[in-house]
């Protein structure tokens, strides 16, 4: 008898064991929807909607994870050979159900929310506009990988656009910058990660905080503020110097146009880890143009 209740306690022990490693696994992730997210375990199959959440897996280490990505998402490059879903706004749901994912990482804004929810796939919906939108969707990404000190890729990031600022000569700080994201024109204000990386860089940037982080303006406020340094990708610059009342803008007319490539574009408009790297491009734009004569 006392062997039997030594046994039975013992397979207790052990079912409590096994039932506290079971919780121990489960988590909870509150999206930017305000909504939490239950998950019996750390997904393992992950579909990502996002460029800048698919360069966050990756820099993470759990590149692994991914299953498909948005037809946007090509850095780091073995995420090329993924399966591509469509785009943040056009996704092919039947392409992401196909892929069978635990979860599909997508922004705020993506329309593929609700219909993933209902076909039973579960949706964590993150958006970064700001640096510290940045360092929180680390944290979440982090949480919900099962991935410890994920802030480790944030302290990386924010030490680069501290040398990115050192590195710029006294000239080059308090430049009047115009950033354009695109031609419409939308422009980068000083409340987006943008913004706030020339913010960081020491200049000043033309488009207020109070426009919000990507506001569309009139061509003629650009004019008007007349800007001493432009920045803009190669896909949108052209045809800029032959809008109505540009030639009479400072940066127009003394050739003050930094003019990415597309490569570099792609650094500098996704809020995520390669954000010290587009710190460093901006501050070589800087560095160029400080050293023409006016």
């Amino acid at each position: 008898m006392k062997t039997l209740c030594r046994k039975l306690l013992l397979c207790l022990a052990a079912l409590a064991s096994l039932s506290g490693s079971i919780a121990a696994q489960a988590l909870q992730v509150t999206d930017d929807r305000g909504l939490t997210v239950s998950f019996a375990q750390t997904p393992l199959r992950i579909v990502s909607l996002l460029p800048s959440l698919t360069e966050t897996v990756c820099e993470l280490g759990q590149c692994q994870r991914l299953v498909g990505v948005d037809r946007y998402s090509d850095f780091p490059p073995v995420v090329r050979a993924l399966p591509q879903v469509g785009g943040g706004l056009d996704p092919n749901i039947e392409a992401i159900v196909a892929l069978r994912p635990d979860v599909v990482l997508l922004a705020t804004s993506s329309r593929a929310a609700d219909r993933l929810q209902s076909l039973g796939i579960k949706v964590v919906a993150l958006e970064p506009k700001t640096h510290a939108d940045v360092r929180r969707v680390l944290e979440k990404v982090g949480q919900l990988l099962n991935v410890p000190d994920a802030q480790r890729v944030w302290r990386v990031i924010d030490a680069g656009v501290t040398a990115a600022a050192q590195s710029l000569p006294a000239t080059a700080r308090q430049t009047r910058v115009y950033f354009e994201v695109n031609r419409a024109p939308y422009a980068a204000g000083e409340s987006s990660f943008i913004g706030e990386t020339l913010t960081r860089l020491g200049v000043k940037n033309i488009v207020p905080a109070s426009l919000g982080p990507f506001p569309k303006l009139n061509p003629e406020y650009i004019v008007r503020a007349n800007p001493d340094l432009i920045m803009v990708g190669d896909r949108n610059y052209a045809g800029m110097e032959g809008r109505p009342g540009w030639t009479a803008i400072r940066a127009i007319r003394e050739h003050h146009v930094c003019v990415f490539s597309a490569a570099q574009s792609d650094v500098l408009v996704r809020p995520g880890p390669r954000m010290a790297q587009g710190a460093r491009i901006m501050a070589d734009c800087l560095q160029k143009m400080s050293g023409k004569a006016p």
